[in-house]
């Protein structure tokens, strides 16, 4: 979706917007961490993130894998920062045909800063001398299909602000009829340059106005979280900095957190005089940090800590080409990274039902499927690699993580216990203490407001419904003791499969089972977790390959620990239990003498 949409249609409403900005890390683990960062902040519901293009071109390509992976796997609507420096047109259109293929609409169009060592932007052979030729270009080229941003400078342009810090009022004038020769151009949205003189940034937005410049002015606030970087980039911008900010921060200079919190308080009350003037948007400079950016927002009363709506029971697709998307197989709630990965190259998205169950195509299992950032991976060596000397000391890692005393677990994505699994953490240790080991599972609920805290979804004055769902791997003397219990169960359905495809279920393989739905005010009922028998066939295999690929390669080659899960991989099965009746089913009971 383009952003300049998703303001407009907030700020009509009265709301308040919100967006962040990125840059790219140097190294694979700072990747690692912004990835984890961002997953954190975008539970938020930011408008957008955006994230930077280096100086030259020099983290082209790092920039596009990030924007490709803000869009697709953290589901955030991201905006690509595009220079012109070093950026012949070919280069410039492989960039744009590159997140375009990737489900991206959003370009923030820039001249740039000049390469690495030099002092003035040079127009590189066959590339564009300013911002305004890759505006003219982007719309000419591509249509309407991009969402075209460029950039504000309330006090000018840098390179025309003279010596005594300020621009010659014809200087001045010179740019803002630039930045309308760029909005005339295509340009639909503009984001400003950093100001710490809230009185620029309104003068500067009247200006706009006075010119003929309609379209949404966002203003940029970059926190202050320590004092060097302060008079760094405030001598690179060459922004004016009030006295009263200069004479605040002398005396706290050496103390950073003390820095970092009138850091929070000013940008706090800049924030809140310019949402006083009627502005409704904000963009964020985070540097990379979280803690600052998101005390400003909880201060202003635009986020909480404690609240995070959900549209969905699992993170809404930004990508243009599977905004349809309402409805997934509840195999992948933990690894919902993996399941888009996988289905990533599909034409054709499940929009209200399961309808093509019997042809699921997704895409085969990768390495990606079984990395985990480096953070994580260090989590899982320290909780997971211990000496396993029996099948009971495997139970053991199992009903840990269900009681929250460890916080990784090879089989999810996520990062320690989630709200619901809370509400039957009890149960779901018993059970693996008996060898069902547990890997997804949902409470049942009937009738629970949609605002819940812990299975709330899908905005206010709701209710939402879910089935008993479990899902685990156990031995087939156990399978075999379950499937005869639940004869006594007639509304729990199940399929279990084991490694090698043997299948077995009271179930038809064409049945397909909504586990979650919800009903709200003015809208049909909404279901988007279901149970079905293909998707589970196609997941079993990245499942069962955890045990291996996950945990067991984390042991030396031919440990005993190793051989003890490659065992278990081999001889165990997959199962699925539903309890169909959600008002006064027991699912748990089917577990009583086994």
């Amino acid at each position: 979706m383009k952003v300049i949409d998703k303001v407009r249609s907030e700020t009509e409403k009265g709301r308040t917007v919100f967006s962040f900005e990125f840059f790219p890390p140097k190294t694979d683990d700072g990747v690692d961490n912004l990835f984890d960062r961002m997953d954190r902040m975008v539970t938020h519901n930011p408008a957008f993130c955006d994230i930077t293009w280096g100086a030259g071109g020099s983290t082209a390509d790092l920039t596009l894998d990030i924007a490709n992976k803000m869009q697709n796997m953290i589901c955030v609507e991201t905006m690509m920062h595009l220079t012109c420096t070093n950026m012949p047109v070919e280069k410039i259109d492989h960039a744009l045909n590159n997140i375009k293929s990737n489900g991206i609409q959003n370009v923030l169009a820039l001249r740039g800063d000049p390469p690495h060592g030099q002092d003035k932007f040079v127009q590189v052979e066959g590339g564009f001398a300013c911002a305004l030729d890759l505006v003219k270009h982007i719309r000419g080229n591509y249509g309407d299909y991009f969402g075209i941003t460029v950039a504000g400078y309330p006090e000018g342009h840098p390179d025309v602000i003279a010596n005594d810090g300020v621009a010659p009022p014809e200087a001045y004038q010179s740019d803002l009829a630039y930045l309308k020769k760029k909005v005339d151009a295509g340009a639909d949205l503009i984001v400003t340059q950093l100001f710490y003189d809230t009185d620029i940034f309104l003068k500067f937005v009247d200006d706009c106005r006075q010119i003929g410049i309609t379209c949404p002015i966002v203003p940029g606030i970059m926190p202050i979280n320590n004092y060097k970087g302060f008079l760094r980039m405030t001598g690179f911008c060459k922004t004016k900095v009030p006295a009263e900010i200069t004479a605040a921060l002398e005396p706290i200079k050496d103390n950073e957190e003390a820095v970092r919190s009138y850091g929070i308080h000013l940008g706090t009350e800049m924030c809140r005089k310019i949402l006083a003037h009627g502005i409704k948007t904000l963009h964020l400079y985070t540097l990379n940090m979280e803690k600052s950016a998101l005390a400003i927002l909880m201060n202003l009363g635009l986020i909480e800590e404690s609240k995070v709506a959900r549209s969905l029971p699992w993170r809404r697709p930004t990508n243009v080409f599977r905004v349809k998307e309402d409805v997934r197989p509840i195999f992948w709630a933990n690894r919902p990274k993996s399941y888009i990965s996988r289905t990533i190259g599909w034409d054709q998205y499940p929009h209200g039902r399961w309808s093509d169950s019997s042809n699921p195509s997704y895409g085969g299992l990768t390495d990606y499927q079984f990395m985990r950032p480096r953070a994580r991976d260090k989590r899982l060596n320290d909780e997971w690699v211990t000496p396993l000397k029996s099948i009971e000391d495997v139970h053991e890692k199992f009903k840990k993580f269900c009681l929250g005393k460890l916080r990784s677990n090879p089989w999810s994505e996520l990062d320690g216990l989630q709200p619901e699994t809370r509400i039957i953490n009890e149960q779901l240790g018993k059970i693996n203490l008996k060898g069902f080991l547990t890997i997804n599972s949902q409470p049942a609920v009937n009738a629970e407001k949609s605002e819940s805290p812990s299975v709330g979804w899908g905005g206010p004055g709701g209710y939402v419904y879910q089935k008993a769902y479990l899902e685990f791997f156990c031995s087939m003397d156990k399978l075999n003791a379950l499937v005869n219990k639940c004869k006594s169960f007639p509304s729990i359905t199940y399929m279990a499969i084991n490694k090698e495809g043997c299948w077995m279920s009271n179930i038809n393989k064409t049945d397909i089972n909504a586990v979650t739905w919800g009903v709200f005010p003015a809208k049909e009922i909404i279901q988007p977790t279901v149970v079905d028998p293909a998707s589970f066939v196609v997941w079993k295999d990245e499942a069962f390959e955890i045990w291996s690929r996950a945990w067991g390669n984390l042991y030396p080659e031919g440990d005993s620990s190793r051989k003890l899960l490659e065992e278990v991989q081999k001889s165990y099965y997959l199962v699925s239990l539903v309890d169909n009746d959600y008002i006064n089913g027991d699912i748990f009971g089917v577990f009583a003498d086994l």
